[in-house]
């Protein structure tokens, strides 16, 4: 099984990578070699499976593959009927031709997936022979349920392989990995689940990939958030396999991993090999620092300190600390003068109005139009550094510290942010203390901080997955014992945000329900659930 990365959309690389894996397996001696869901295009394809060219480069791809192919082999690649109907499919691979395809029958269409928009549902389960065995094929979602794999082990196939782009949330791994292990048990078959890995936009996949025997025995698994090969013989009757000890990583050290690769991913595959980063001194800018370092190089990550007259000396020394200590290039651009300038420039259309929220975001909105300056000059990507509680209530800058190409922390609540922290911290001192011990803070007026307009994290964070991932109604959680009045005004601030949020730039999802591809509301929306 190649547990591969491929690139959406970049065809003849991602047909040299499966060549080039078909190489190595079949020096390694194996007989069958499979890849993920889309190998060929990568995966999502979204609207590019729209454009009839990439179709047919993507099957010229496929039959040039084949004929080159070492050994035979099962890759996903979208397949087009004669009617110019297209299908996510699977060609089974043999003697330098596709002997045969099958066309996935299970199309999903919820979250993140618009499968339905796209393809055609298949109608036909497949099965190949290879060295005497009968193999059946499905793809991804047609495993998600028990009626396709039953009709295959109906059909003679002594063995199942399930070709996947399963993308990343926390917990899902255990759970494809009971699913499977279900399957396997409850059908006497072997079964092979082959899952993708790598970055793309929003999405990471993670991997994971396993094999288990008839009797739901777990005999091969591959890494997760890595390339890999796994090279494993079916042993004939009657055999004896030792169980694998699997090392699980815990819940911080899996999302950790998602993010790096997620935030490695984005930049290179986007074309940009350096990343640039405003350091606040604060906790978000921290870890988002930290994150680029261990996923782009030391060398490749540029942290920009912007201090006003509103920020305090620990700030900057904080900042200074975590670039000694993650050995990252820092610059100090002070904006006094220039707030100074556009509160000048707007002295008259201010005027004999009360100072507040225009003002501070002013210094938001400098500092976010100093980094694009540096993107622009020095092709660095900028990384922004808000959360997933800051997102959802607005409690951002637009065209402030919003403003740049990738949201790192975009779906991580504010208290795994100081979670993750720490746990980047047992790796190698990175974050200072201080940092993780003080209130935080915007530093855009004197004596402010976050909760002064938001309700602490610890509280905040339990009502956003509440309202937002799991769609709970103000009585569903009022039920729970949050307070009302707290309650009506945070969802009033996640309702009253959507504009914000769609014009923020694309970041990793980590839970079940991430802004973005998962929740689509219209902006313009007259309902009103705190009411």
């Amino acid at each position: 099984m190649a547990q591969i990365n491929p690139t959406v959309g970049d065809i003849e690389a991602n047909k040299r990578k499966i060549l080039w894996f078909m190489g190595k397996a079949a020096r390694e001696g194996a007989g069958l070699v499979i890849f993920p869901e889309l190998a060929v295009t990568g995966y999502p394809p979204e609207d590019l499976l729209l454009k009839p060219h990439f179709v047919s480069d993507n099957i010229r791809a496929i039959k040039s593959i084949a004929s080159n192919a070492p050994i035979p082999a099962v890759i996903g690649f979208v397949d087009r009927d004669k009617n110019g109907g297209i299908y996510n499919a699977a060609a089974f691979i043999q003697n330098k031709r596709i002997k045969g395809t099958y066309h996935k029958m299970r199309l999903p269409n919820y979250g993140v997936f618009d499968e339905k928009r796209y393809f055609k549902e298949g109608r036909s389960p497949f099965i190949f022979r290879l060295g005497g065995t009968s193999i059946g094929v499905t793809i991804c979602e047609d495993i998600w349920e028990d009626g396709i794999a039953a009709l295959l082990k109906k059909k003679g196939a002594k063995a199942i392989i399930n070709i996947s782009s399963s993308p990343y949330h926390m917990g899902k791994s255990l759970l494809r990995e009971n699913l499977v292990r279900k399957q396997a048990k409850r059908l006497g078959a072997w079964f092979f689940y082959n899952n993708i890995v790598g970055g793309q936009d929003e999405l990471v996949f993670d991997g994971g990939s396993m094999i288990f025997d008839k009797r739901g025995k777990l005999i091969a698994r591959a890494a997760q958030f890595t390339e890999e090969l796994i090279v494993t013989d079916l042993p004939d009757e009657p055999y004896h396999i030792p169980p694998i000890k699997v090392k699980r990583p815990g819940r911080l050290e899996e999302v950790y991993n998602a993010l790096v690769l997620g935030t490695g991913d984005y930049v290179r595959k986007a074309g940009f090999s350096k990343a640039v980063i405003g350091l606040s001194g604060g906790i978000d800018s921290s870890l988002v620092a930290a994150i680029a370092r261990d996923a782009l190089g030391n060398e490749n990550v540029i942290g920009v300190s912007m201090p006003s007259e509103y920020t305090s000396k620990a700030s900057l020394e904080d900042a200074k600390i975590l670039a000694d200590r993650l050995k990252i290039k820092l610059i100090k651009i002070p904006i006094t003068n220039v707030y100074a300038s556009y509160l000048k420039a707007l002295k008259a259309q201010f005027a004999r109005t009360k100072r507040g929220l225009a003002e501070e975001n002013l210094q938001a909105r400098i500092r976010g139009a100093l980094l694009m300056a540096l993107s622009n000059k020095f092709g660095y990507l900028v990384l922004t550094t808000g959360n997933k509680s800051e997102t959802a209530v607005g409690y951002c800058t637009l065209y402030g510290d919003m403003a740049g190409g990738f949201a790192v922390l975009k779906d991580v609540p504010k208290t795994m942010v100081y979670e993750l922290s720490r746990f980047r911290n047992s790796k190698g001192a990175a974050i200072p203390r201080r940092v993780l011990t003080k209130a935080p803070t915007a530093e855009l007026r004197r004596g402010q901080k976050d909760s002064d307009s938001i309700p602490p994290y610890p509280r905040l964070d339990p009502i956003i997955k509440g309202y937002v991932e799991e769609d709970k109604s103000l009585d569903d959680l009022i039920k729970r014992g949050y307070d009302r009045r707290t309650l009506k005004k945070v969802i009033r601030l996640i309702d009253m945000s959507e504009y914000k949020r769609r014009q923020a730039p694309p970041g990793i999802k980590i839970t079940p329900k991430a802004f973005g591809k998962d929740r689509r509301l219209p902006i313009i929306n007259g309902y009103r659930a705190s009411k």
